[in-house]
């Protein structure tokens, strides 16, 4: 690690993009506050690294800065820098650069840390923390906007809350100007009952940036450099300083333990809901269903109880899913019934398939149209052509199936040797016996019959009937001579 402030200990990163699409407006920046531990999470992940919805907190705040389009991303790091780091780049925002705040000495430090990357920037500096997850994208471009109409050197966002406590209170003078952010164990009695408090969302022109950082002390009983003191300072040096309200709280709220983590899970899960209801989806009961914010579903669709939708699950049009199933990372084409109790990751289904109940898809699973896949049936690396059907208590792994096959009860591919996997291929139109051992690699090619009960170790030629079975041995009496012995050993 370098010094505090230098990104230079760091690995490398992309070059910032400067491009915009909005050629007539003033450049701007962004900066994330993301190097705190937050140790009121009783933890020793990073809080920003938390997750909220299936991806990290920071991300949320990062995608809503980044519809912004700013030349620059600036996210300062400290506790678990690589890993916040890497949480970073994983948003895919072009522009971003990671700088170190390797001694937490408070917001207006860490602010400083970042100006480094800001280094031959002219324009308007975006300021939030990393873990406001809810905050708007266009709750920030208004606060931008505003900023600019009205020629501001430093704007922040406002919220009313009806219980302030443990924020900082907004002071205003007679006329209204915003004077200063008070902190409430600073505060006054007649302070203390002003609602209007400081959520931490800042826009600030970068020619007045630096000088009002400079001008921070660390006079305090913690000895930190507070960000909020550059409001005071600038209107105390004549900067125009504006304000604009936020009318939704909720959306600056931010995480400091499980409890409020859980509370933020709750709302977003809520939301997300509500707005694929308001697009056709059909929510047989909205409390118990967990969709993440990358899913994608299809209008009439219609999902029972105990779903869960996580990754960038693709869910068509017209489908079912009957209830309590898992589903991460997949894609389902239109008409797809998956009954009770599935799991499905990373796999493929075909429109009008039907899967389930109790079946579990593993990676690299591609179903075609019309597939039935049934009761405690798992499928891995197993491509399923059109038509085909596997309905009972089967294991299909390392293989392809073609159209319009049917695979019996209790079915097995056998694709490990104990040092490597094989493949096995059944043509179309075949047909699996019950209780059928596939031992890999095998070929069973078109039109071909495997009776009940074979163990398939060579290739089955198109249109043959494999089989091994031991003649059947009829031993007459067997039963009554076995009763009686039994009953004279009581």
């Amino acid at each position: 690690m370098g010094k505090p402030g230098s990104d230079r200990a760091m690995r490398p990163l992309r070059e910032c993009d400067s491009a915009t699409t909005v050629t007539d407006r003033v450049p701007l920046a962004a900066i994330v506050l993301a190097a705190g531990l937050g140790t009121r999470m009783r933890s020793a992940r990073a809080k920003v690294l938390h997750q909220l919805g299936g991806r990290p907190l920071l991300r949320y705040p990062l995608a809503a800065v980044g519809s912004l389009e700013p030349e620059r991303i600036v996210v300062v790091v400290g506790h678990q820098a690589d890993q916040v780091q890497d949480a970073a780049d994983a948003s895919g925002l072009p522009g971003i650069r990671a700088v170190l705040q390797e001694e937490q000495r408070g917001t207006g430090h860490a602010v400083r840390c970042a100006l480094p990357a800001l280094d031959g920037f002219a324009g308007d500096v975006l300021i939030l923390y990393g873990d406001v997850p809810l905050i708007r994208p266009d709750t920030l471009r208004r606060l931008v906007e505003a900023h600019r109409e009205q020629r501001a050197h430093l704007s922040l966002l406002t919220v009313r809350q009806a219980d302030p406590t443990g924020y900082g209170r907004i002071v205003r003078d007679p006329d209204g100007r915003v004077r200063g952010i008070v902190e409430e164990r600073d505060a006054t009695a007649e302070e203390k009952t002003i609602t209007e408090v400081n959520p931490g969302v800042y826009c600030v022109r970068a020619e007045s940036l630096r000088p009002l950082l400079a001008a921070l002390r660390d006079d305090n009983a913690q000895h930190e450099f507070y960000l909020t003191d550059i409001v005071a300072l600038a209107a105390e040096a004549g900067h125009r300083v504006t304000a604009l309200e936020s009318a939704q709280p909720d959306e600056v709220a931010g995480i400091n333990t499980r409890a409020e983590l859980a509370d933020m899970e709750t709302t977003l899960r809520a939301r997300t809901v509500e707005r694929w209801m308001a697009a056709g989806v059909t929510f047989e009961d909205p409390r118990t269903a967990y969709v993440g914010p990358d899913v994608e579903i299809g209008a009439d669709t219609v999902i029972g109880a105990n779903v869960t939708l996580r990754g960038r699950t693709r869910i068509g049009r017209e489908c079912r899913l009957d209830g309590t199933s898992w589903l991460v990372d997949a894609v389902l084409a239109d008409g797809v019934h998956l009954l009770f109790g599935c799991w499905v990751e990373q796999a493929e289904i075909g429109s009008a398939a039907v899967v389930g109940p109790f079946a579990r898809l593993r990676a690299g699973t591609r179903l075609a149209e019309r597939v039935h896949i049934g009761n405690f049936v798992e499928t891995k690396k197993a491509a399923i052509g059109a038509g085909t059907k596997a309905n009972h208590l089967t294991y299909l792994g390392d293989c392809e199936v073609g159209p319009d096959s049917n695979v019996g009860a209790g079915t097995i591919t056998c694709n490990y040797d104990g040092f490597e996997k094989h493949f096995t291929r059944i043509g179309a139109r075949v047909q699996i016996g019950s209780d059928t051992q596939l031992v890999a690699p095998v070929t069973v090619a078109d039109d071909a019959y495997v009776a009940a009960g074979t163990t398939v170790t060579k290739d089955v030629p198109a249109g043959a009937l494999a089989l091994s079975r031991t003649p059947v041995k009829f031993v007459e009496g067997w039963v009554e001579r076995f009763r009686a012995r039994r009953r004279r050993g009581r």
